[in-house]
């Protein structure tokens, strides 16, 4: 059995989890995806974004996640992730390692790797935050040898209200942001749910979508050291073996 803990931070789309526990489904019965949560405020706003993602807050996530026992920790939260810079970022994951005793990682990681792992080098982004935090999530892409060709940001104040997106809601802000000369679209934003709509969104805009809660989970099974499982309905990254 593997075990993957996910630090989630307050609520809003926590239920992509256990719902990509079953849809991993029989090509994944030996995994667990048991969520732990974080709290405090849930604006997409530097400061509070930097508290959240803190030290003293991660570790009283692995703390949770202890007694589940994970083989690999993920930081499911982009915003909380990128808004260190890579450096801080990569400080922010070593250090909740250190404290879980497991490999750790990041949501803006996962975003990372997975665009490397289906070869994307340019990206467009459709972004639920303000502006000034979209742009450093193009920042932390570039500096991962990312290339953002167009960012929308759609300025929604916290993730509470994003995680009120309807399906449809999510599927058009998506895909009507994407550009033509990106490779993939990428949707950060864990507060969003999107497991359900991202083949919906790859058949609108005939290219990979990378959406938030989707990486985390692969990351996670990443740094598990597991081949992520050939699944029809999570998108382009698994279904390419390669990823």
């Amino acid at each position: 059995m593997t075990t993957i803990g996910f630090i989630y931070p307050d609520h809003a789309a926590e239920d992509d989890y256990p719902l990509a526990e079953q849809l991993l489904g029989s090509d994944a019965s030996d995994f667990r995806l048991p969520v732990e949560h974080i709290y405090g405020t849930d604006l997409h706003a530097v400061p509070e974004l930097l508290d959240l993602g803190s030290p003293a807050r991660l570790a009283d996530g692995a703390a949770l996640l202890a007694k589940h026992e994970p083989d690999a920790v993920v930081w499911a939260c982009t915003s909380g992730s990128f808004v260190y810079g890579w450096d801080g970022a990569r400080e922010q994951a070593d250090r909740l390692a250190a404290v879980a005793g497991v490999p750790a990682s990041s949501t803006s990681f996962g975003f990372v790797h997975a665009a490397r792992a289906l070869g994307v080098r340019r990206v467009a982004v459709a972004a639920s935050y303000p502006g000034d935090v979209a742009q450093l999530f193009v920042d932390f892409l570039a500096a991962g040898g990312i290339e953002v060709v167009s960012m929308s940001a759609e300025d929604i104040e916290t993730a509470a209200a994003v995680g009120e997106l309807t399906p449809e809601a999510v599927v058009e802000l998506a895909a009507g942001h994407d550009h033509p000369e990106a490779e993939a679209l990428l949707i950060p934003d864990t507060a969003m749910r999107t497991l359900s709509e991202i083949n919906a969104i790859e058949t609108r805009i005939g290219k990979p979508a990378l959406t938030a809660n989707q990486v985390t989970v692969w990351e996670g099974l990443r740094l598990a050291g597991q081949t992520p499982p050939l699944v029809r309905t999570l998108g382009a990254l698994f279904r390419t073996r390669s990823a």
